[in-house]
């Protein structure tokens, strides 16, 4: 189905089924990455929504697809995952309360992912003014005391 998609918007591409751990991984690949992955992500974003949109109503128990051009969203997830981790230490090492750039749901996912069994850092998504994206914060967890 998303050859398909692909291919009606104009693109020559070929997909690949890889392994996620998040269910199934869709990585399309075409020389015209650019186009398809769009400013910040946002077609890339667009693609994976239309096409779990279609999915889930022809079968409610249909796995979420994550779509990725040209490793895009793989190569990311590794920088999320670098930012949560650095923002982590300097929480820890100054015990004051970071704040991560905006992001939207689908990377504020990997970052939480990424931090929820850190004995020390807690985090938590904000509203950022004016925007649909939200900030994450990175806040040191509180000391139970006995």
């Amino acid at each position: 189905m998303l050859s398909e998609i692909v291919t009606s918007l104009g693109f020559e591409a070929r997909v690949e089924e890889k392994p996620w751990e998040q269910g199934v991984l869709l990585d399309v690949q075409t020389d015209d990455t650019s186009r398809l992955i769009g400013r910040k992500g946002q077609t890339l974003a667009a693609l994976q929504y239309l096409l779990n949109r279609i999915l889930f109503r022809f079968d409610e128990e249909a796995p979420k697809v994550t779509v990725d051009v040209g490793c895009y969203r793989s190569e990311q997830r590794d920088e999320l995952i670098q930012l949560a981790l650095s923002g982590a230490e300097k929480c820890r090492k100054w015990s004051e309360i970071i704040e991560l750039r905006p992001m939207n749901a689908f990377n504020r996912r990997i970052v939480h992912n990424a931090l929820k069994d850190d004995p020390d850092v807690e985090t938590s998504s904000v509203e950022v003014d004016g925007s649909e994206l939200k900030a994450i914060i990175l806040r040191p967890k509180t000391k139970k005391r006995r």
